[in-house]
């Protein structure tokens, strides 16, 4: 299982929200190359980055700071950056994809221009990843701040239909909270899509990486991991031995 370390990124600083709320952010660093440089250090092999500033539709001079270090964090040796947040046209995919990005996340786009979903996926295919976050099943879009009126169920069973191969689902309601992870859903997730899904929400402890991991390769392919890092809860480096070791089977 991929252990992705997060970036959050705010006007080029290092962040994180509680349940996506911009009024509850927390600010981790103010080198989030370094940051990068540190996780690849410890043996994180990939990375996760949200352009917050775009996805939440601030002002130029903060979505440039982001531009500039998810250009430089894609340049970190050793490292494949999956890159997300306000990609909302070719022309940011094309961007990212430029700036070396390995797989780019997609979100509020593929709810509200079908067009656009369709389109990007021939054209990129598996460079994309569906990023599909939900509360209490309804799908969430424009930095988490407005419900879809779609399903969870519904979007991912369309995004698959048309050829999405690559998908994060968040549960927002856990987001930021270290609250603990609700296996059943990215099982149900999987099961829709037919192949494995990315984790994301809530991540609390090596248990919560272990229990991740028990579901097996052909439901979870990673799990993103943030404010536990950033507090202390564990390392890079046992999070790594933890997804490498599922919890026992319980008698």
């Amino acid at each position: 299982m991929i252990v992705f370390p997060a970036i959050d990124l705010v006007a080029g600083q290092v962040v994180r929200l509680r349940r996506g709320e911009r009024s509850q952010m927390d600010v981790y660093a103010t080198d989030p190359v370094a940051v990068a440089e540190d996780f690849a250090a410890r043996g994180a092999t990939w990375v996760h980055v949200v352009d917050l500033s775009a996805a939440l539709g601030e002002d130029e001079d903060a979505c440039a700071r982001n531009r500039a270090a998810i250009a430089a964090i894609c340049q970190v040796a050793g490292m494949s950056v999956d890159v997300g947040g306000g990609v909302r046209d070719l022309a940011a995919i094309e961007r990212l994809a430029r700036a070396g990005a390995r797989r780019i996340a997609v979100g509020t786009a593929l709810v509200r221009d079908r067009a656009f979903a369709r389109e990007a996926a021939r054209r990129y295919g598996e460079l994309l990843v569906a990023d599909v976050a939900a509360r209490d099943g309804i799908v969430r879009v424009n930095g988490w701040r407005e419900g879809a009126h779609v399903t969870a169920d519904e979007l991912v069973g369309e995004l698959v239909s048309l050829g999405y191969r690559h998908l994060v689902f968040t549960d927002v309601a856990r987001d930021g909270m270290q609250t603990g992870i609700d296996a059943a859903a990215y099982r149900h997730v999987a099961d829709l899509a037919g192949f494995p899904v990315v984790a994301s929400g809530g991540i609390a402890t090596l248990d919560d990486l272990r229990s991740l991991a028990t579901l097996g390769p052909s439901v979870v392919e990673g799990a993103i991991v943030g404010r536990a890092l950033y507090e202390g809860a564990f390392t890079v480096q046992e999070a790594l031995g933890a997804a490498c070791q599922p919890l026992p089977p319980t008698a």
